[in-house]
């Protein structure tokens, strides 16, 4: 039988570190993607918007906890995309389905981007990103966006 919160390993436990880490969404993309994807599947055009919604509804899997965001995609799933909120420097995000899900790309400090297709509640995660993005004392990033009033 194994615990719900297991054991830190063995140079977190040497130091007397705990890591807390709380999950906040774990999941695949919005329903509402696939559903759309079918209904285009229909028509030759919208074939291969179909097949991608798809493929994204067997394959893609979110994890965003409150130390990090982890990405599993591409072929069966077997690719792993990690990122703690220390290395984004970014978000931006762009609604889809009348605004029920949306896209969102990461940009890290190294300059490369995460996808994020299809995100369920994106709105409410972009401003969860954010606030754990800023709680550990990145710069807020306002390129190209007036100065908030004082």
């Amino acid at each position: 039988m194994s615990d719900a919160n297991p054991a830190p390993g063995p140079a977190a436990a040497a130091i007397g570190l705990s890591v807390e880490e709380s999950l906040w969404y774990e999941g695949g993309p919005a329903r509402g993607d696939l559903i759309v994807g079918l209904i285009l599947c229909l028509t030759l055009v919208g074939l291969p918007l179909g097949v991608g919604a798809i493929v994204r509804a067997l394959w893609l899997r979110y994890r965003i906890t409150s130390r990090r965001i982890e990405v599993n995609g591409g072929w069966l799933g077997r690719d792993r995309s990690q990122v703690v909120y220390s290395q984004i420097r970014e978000v931006r995000s762009v609604p889809r389905g009348w605004g029920s899900w949306g896209d969102m790309v990461l940009v890290l400090n190294d300059g490369s981007k995460l996808e994020m297709r299809s995100v369920p509640r994106f709105r409410e995660l972009e401003t969860y990103i954010e606030e754990r993005r800023r709680g550990r004392g990145a710069k807020a990033s306002s390129q190209g966006f007036a100065q908030p009033a004082a």
